[in-house]
């Protein structure tokens, strides 16, 4: 088109209804024209915009969508931007988030906007695999997830998908693997609902505990801890999900130690189940919604303040400390985890064990690995 005739405008009358083709197909308005060289009958060319025009700036048009003046206000979009996070499959390495890059700097240089990269952090995330092959409509090997969450739930959907394996490896969908996810759920609400008699939302932790409840509470500090963590490292949500099977599972043997509760034990289980509820939200969004009503809660969960750990709580309270002789193993010891080197030597020196191979004996050396071995040297 010569340029006195730019811009050339998209149409109005476009049938959004039709499968198969574009809708700018249908408007014989913008099809049917002249040709700007011979003057003779023409057809205008449809495919008006690639796919990657589109994708390559609409993050930006998030920060002021209603804007009918321009695409996006400066300050609004310097506000909100660059993306934090994104996350994408393999394919997206090259072309949008290439094309994507050139927006952000073409706009920048346009003073559009005031920062140089789209996005500050990439995470490539795996493939789905069905059958060791990747899921995929051509394959006609897809699982409906709308059969997922009728069955299931979308909680359980959820679990699993991140359970598999860590988010930028492949992993291979499997029926059981679900199943199993779908029952550690029912484990879980099984837990809070048959304690629920004995939780209170404003527990108070009276130090110091009983020794059964401080290790109980030592355990709920280590978890979040190791979640919090794993979280925000790459987003390893494979190890946080190994981490709240092993919490259910230490809360189960603490009940199942007790034939009633007293009010210490009635704070410790608050505790340790609201600090559950809290901690597995992000995965099972709605079962935790649910239980934290249940359970009195009036704002939502998902507004309620992380949990945040003590890092002198977030220890385990023993260790146990391997004896050798001469390189063989005589005795495990459980010893206290901020034992000294000397105190650690001290404690298996005097092990009855040890002394049956250190007795009538030079001792020539003592090697003190911290918080996991002595290895006492003889001749």
């Amino acid at each position: 088109m010569p340029e006195e005739q730019l811009p050339v405008l998209l149409p109005k009358d476009v049938d959004f209804s039709v499968v198969g083709k574009s809708p700018i197909t249908t408007s014989k308005t913008f099809v049917e024209t002249t040709c700007p060289c011979c003057g003779g009958p023409a057809r205008r060319e449809t495919d008006t915009m690639d796919t990657f025009v589109c994708s390559s700036w609409y993050y930006l048009r998030y920060s002021d969508a209603k804007n009918d003046k321009m695409p996006f206000a400066k300050d609004k979009v310097n506000k909100w931007l660059p993306v934090d996070q994104y996350v994408g499959g393999i394919e997206h390495a090259i072309l949008h988030l290439l094309y994507s890059r050139f927006f952000t700097k073409a706009l920048r240089d346009l003073g559009l906007l005031d920062f140089d990269e789209p996005f500050k952090n990439l995470l490539t995330q795996g493939m789905v695999l069905k059958d060791g092959a990747k899921m995929s409509k051509s394959k006609g090997n897809t699982v409906d997830p709308d059969e997922i969450f009728e069955n299931y739930g979308a909680d359980t959907a959820r679990l699993f998908i991140l359970s598999d394996s860590p988010p930028a490896r492949d992993f291979d969908w499997s029926d059981a693997g679900v199943e199993g996810c779908y029952k550690f759920l029912n484990r879980v609400w099984r837990l809070i609902s048959s304690n629920a008699q004995n939780i209170t939302l404003d527990y108070k932790l009276n130090f110091p505990l009983r020794k059964d409840n401080d290790d109980l509470v030592r355990i709920v500090h280590i978890a979040i801890k190791g979640i919090s963590n794993d979280i925000a490292n790459d987003f390893q949500f494979n190890t946080v999900i190994s981490k709240y099977r092993e919490l259910v599972n230490a809360i189960y043997d603490w009940c199942g130690k007790k034939t009633q509760f007293d009010d210490e034990d009635k704070q410790v289980v608050s505790f340790a189940i609201l600090t559950l509820i809290k901690l597995i939200s992000p995965v099972a969004v709605h079962l935790s919604e649910e239980a934290w009503h249940e359970l009195g809660g009036q704002s939502s969960i998902h507004d309620e303040k992380w949990p945040e750990w003590d890092e002198n709580l977030a220890k385990a309270s023993s260790i146990t400390l391997v004896v050798q002789v001469n390189g063989k193993l005589r005795d495990k010891i459980e010893a206290d985890e901020s034992s000294s080197e000397e105190d650690l030597k001290q404690l298996a020196l005097s092990s009855a064990k040890v002394k049956e191979f250190t007795e009538g004996k030079t001792i020539v050396k003592t090697i003190v690995v911290p918080k996991k071995l002595v290895n006492i040297v003889v001749k």
